[in-house]
């Protein structure tokens, strides 16, 4: 065994060790424990948080977006739309006309999103497991039905039960009509009248803003004709959505964007991810602060050793040998805290990913309790990040431990 090691292994476990560099010892420990414990707890909390977002937002968006370089539309032709279908790795080609509009339903009114979507949008299966209420139809039997977010069937305190009251929805006219018309409402504005038929919950910002209405109600209201402000594309489960997006891409040219999903939402996983890091680098200084105890329990040892060390000097050790004998102490201390540290972290992580003890608090279509997402590579970045610190806060010691002289015990 490493001289050095053996050494600091034999202060660490020394019964004769002063109590109160004992105690500061044991405080270094504790206080390394803590935050590794609470750095990997807050980001496996974040992974959590950011997966849920994800999940949230690919419930309602698709798996790719087609969108215009610039503008809010873009021309859309039976043959555009037959060029994507038969691209390998496509499944569904829905095509989408969503604009702001403002829906009346008897004494209610609010300015949604309204999103409207050809047939085939049912068939992509992303709104299934979301509905609260009524059925995921947009048409049956000839006639047209609006999907809400379950904010928006609160605001207008819809009843997607009751046959009697229609969704009055309304669109600002390109042109005003001309001569004399006492209702500014129908003078201004192109009203079309639907059905509610179903209630959808994902998350806040879908639910408080969207209908979703047939394509062909849409462009009617909004006066689209042969223009879409989206394609939204499922793939065959066979391929992968980066390369079919590549396909795309290289098909449509640049005057149209393909988005995978989080290019979607890249600002909002990047705030995320920046987040996670200023989280990381906090905690990181906050260690950093709890390092100050190893300092002075190495700094008070090498003191309380001062004989001991001129003793090894004038046995023939070196100064690079006594400098390690700290610099093994410090990691001594440093790694059981760690150790302690990041299983207490796996532990409550696992708990809560497995048994999900504490709840969020509020009642969601995806999760009850705060997603915990453990990652490897956050146990070993914490890793790093104490060892780095630990070598700085044992090396003046160390350095201060090794410039001891045997002259002064003679």
């Amino acid at each position: 065994m490493n001289l050095s090691l053996l050494i600091a292994r034999r202060y660490f476990r020394s019964k004769n060790k002063k109590n109160f560099i004992q105690v500061i010892s044991n405080i270094s420990m504790i206080g390394v424990a803590i935050g590794t414990m609470a750095l990997v707890v807050v980001l496996s909390v974040f992974n959590g948080l950011e997966d849920l977002i994800r999940e949230s937002y690919n419930t309602f968006d698709p798996e790719i977006k087609i969108v215009p370089q610039t503008g809010k539309s873009f021309d859309v032709s039976d043959s555009l739309i037959n060029v994507i279908q038969q691209l390998e790795g496509v499944s569904l080609v829905t095509e989408v006309i969503e604009d702001n509009a403002l829906v009346r339903y008897q004494d209610a009114q609010m300015v949604v999103k309204l999103k409207g979507v050809s047939e085939n949008f049912v068939a992509q299966d992303r709104l299934n497991k979301a509905m609260v209420h009524g059925e995921l139809i947009l048409e049956k039997e000839g006639k047209n039905f609006a999907i809400l977010g379950r904010g928006v069937q609160y605001t207008l305190s819809v009843s997607p039960s009751n046959d009697f009251y229609a969704l009055q929805v309304f669109s600002p006219k390109r042109e005003t009509e001309s001569g004399f018309n006492p209702d500014p409402m129908t003078r201004y504005f192109k009203r079309r009248n639907i059905m509610p038929g179903g209630v959808f919950a994902i998350e806040k910002q879908f639910d408080a803003n969207y209908v979703i209405v047939p394509l062909d109600f849409a462009a009617n209201l909004f006066d689209y004709t042969g223009k879409r402000t989206a394609l939204e594309i499922k793939t065959t489960d066979e391929e992968s959505i980066n390369r079919v997006q590549d396909r795309l891409q290289e098909t449509l040219g640049n005057h149209l964007k393909v988005l995978n999903s989080d290019e979607q939402h890249e600002s909002l996983l990047r705030a995320i991810k920046i987040e996670k890091l200023f989280v990381y680098l906090t905690f990181s200084f906050i260690l950093a602060v709890a390092s100050f105890n190893i300092f002075f329990s190495l700094s008070m040892l090498a003191i309380d050793k001062k004989k001991d060390i001129a003793m090894l000097i004038a046995m023939g050790a070196n100064k690079k040998v006594v400098r390690s004998v700290f610099l093994n102490e410090g990691a001594i201390i440093a790694f059981i805290g760690t150790i302690s540290g990041l299983t207490v972290g796996f532990i409550i992580c696992w708990t809560q990913q497995t048994f999900g003890l504490v709840s969020m608090g509020m009642q969601t279509a995806i999760v009850d309790a705060y997603p915990v997402k453990m990652q490897f590579s956050d146990f070993f970045f914490t890793a790093v990040s104490i060892t780095i610190i630990t070598f700085l806060a044992s090396y003046r010691p160390a350095s201060i431990a090794a410039r001891t002289e045997v002259k002064d015990f003679l």
